[in-house]
This record gives C-alpha cells, structure tokens and sequence, in this order.
C-alpha cells in the first residue's frame, strides 16, 4: 500500500477537467477501501473503473499477487486481464470482500442509477455478494434525487422476446409513457447486453422516483424484466470528485447517511 494515502497521479496524460475528478474519486476510494486483508475484490464497469484499477496496481505485486479480482462485465475484464491481475469469478468466489463500481447517478440516501453501460445484472451480484460496497464518480453524478441529471430512465434489462410486452407494461401501466428500447449507435438494431438481453430505458417523473425502491420493485415484477437498474440501500459509501481537488464522501451511518469534504492536500 502506497504511503501515501492521497489521490496521487500515476495517469501521464494530460486529463480533462471531468476525468481528472474521477481520477480523484476512484483513488481516494482505493485507497480508503482496498486494504491489505481484503483478498477478493469486485472491479465494476464504467468510465471512473479505469482509475479504480490503475489505483489497485499501484498498491504493488507483492499486495495483488494472492488477490482475486472479480469484473462485472467485459470491460472490467480486459482491465483486470491487461493489469496483471487474477481474474476470477462470483461462481467462484460466492463471498467478495469490497466491490468498487460507477454510477450514472446517486441521490441522498446512496440509492443510485446504473446500467449505462447495460452491465447492470452482474452489477448488481457483485453489489450483492460484496460485505463492502462502494460508489466512485464525479460531481455530476451527485444528487438529491434519482433522474435529476441522468435523464434517459432506468436502465431495465429484458429477455429479448417480451421487450414489447415489457415496454407496454412501462408506458401504460407503471407510468414511463416515453420508456423505450435502447438502439445501438455503430450497428443496425437494438442494444444486447453482455448475457444476450435487451434493455429498455425508462424515465419515471420526479414524484415516483423520490421512492426509486417502490418503483423497482413494481418493475421487477414484470414478466421478462431480467434486473432493473436502481440500486436501493446497497451502497455504504460513494465518493465524488470535484472540480476544486476535493472530494465529496456520502457515508452511511447507523442512523443516517451523513456528507463530508475531503480538501485536496
């Protein structure tokens, strides 16, 4: 474990303002959570991972040689992989000590929004199988309530023969008239998740989101929905960097979820 427990910068590259804050995040996070007993280590999806990873690596051969790192998708992986680092698996390891991931968006109470990346089922295993689990993103992921600056809907993964039934079901019956088949951007047709899947977007106004539990549930329900993409009372801490070098730390208390700054040193 570096002496440091800083963000300090190994990337060389010149980072823009926004990845430089999630640079900052995901180290601060390492370096609070991935502790020298911790053996087995969830490695989440999204564009904040990369730092989490490069962040581990400096920690140094000695630490990660006896260590197993679990992904949630591909490209979580391709980074272990391409890091020198043990891959393994939830099948495999049923108990995961601390799982660090992204987020598209957490509000008050540390309930978040995933699956941008259509990696949200093994997402949420991992989430699940972890005794710690921890957010890592910028400042823009940061607030109050769920749908405020991520805007396209819950991410809602669908086997691919009862997507319509599925999306009929979101727009006439749970209340997300404009929910919708997530297309693909560099091929003809839809999104398919890593497990063969579809995945449906779906945006809930204001006053159901205030309870993304409530609406999560009722999602679920439905015939076909595979997972849904709100994570609710799951995380026990994220982490979000700022614009200024600091870091914004929402940790979960007993009682309550309490909000603290961590000033650059």
């Amino acid at each position: 474990m570096p002496a440091n427990t800083g963000a300090v910068p190994i990337t060389t590259t010149k980072l823009t303002a926004i990845e430089q804050s999630k640079r900052l995040a995901a180290y601060t996070a390492v370096d609070k959570h991935i502790l020298p007993e911790h053996k087995v280590i969830g490695i989440g999806s999204g564009s904040t991972v990369p730092y989490v990873v490069e962040r581990i690596v400096a920690q140094g051969r000695e630490l990660n040689k006896d260590r197993m790192f679990i992904p949630t998708g591909f490209q979580s992986k391709e980074l272990i992989v391409m890091s020198n680092l043990n891959l393994g698996d939830v099948d495999q390891f049923l108990t995961i000590d601390v799982t660090i991931d992204g987020a598209d968006e957490v509000d008050l109470n540390l309930n978040c929004i995933k699956g941008g990346g259509a990696c949200h089922l093994r997402e949420k295993v991992l989430a699940e199988a972890a005794n710690t689990f921890i957010l890592v993103a910028d400042y823009r992921k940061n607030a109050d309530y769920l749908g405020t600056n991520f805007t396209s809907g819950v991410p809602i993964e669908v086997v691919p023969f009862a997507y319509a039934k599925v999306l009929q079901n979101l727009r006439h019956v749970l209340g997300s008239p404009n929910a919708t088949l997530r297309m693909a951007k560099a091929k003809a047709g839809p999104v398919v998740s890593d497990n063969g899947n579809f995945v449906i977007d779906a945006p809930f106004p204001r006053e159901i989101m205030m309870n993304p539990f409530s609406i999560m549930t009722k999602i679920k329900m439905l015939t076909g929905v595979v997972e849904v993409g709100l994570f609710c009372d799951m995380a026990q801490a994220a982490y979000f960097g700022n614009e200024d070098g600091s870091v914004t730390v929402k940790k979960k208390t007993q009682s309550s979820v309490v909000e603290e700054i961590i000033q650059p040193s």
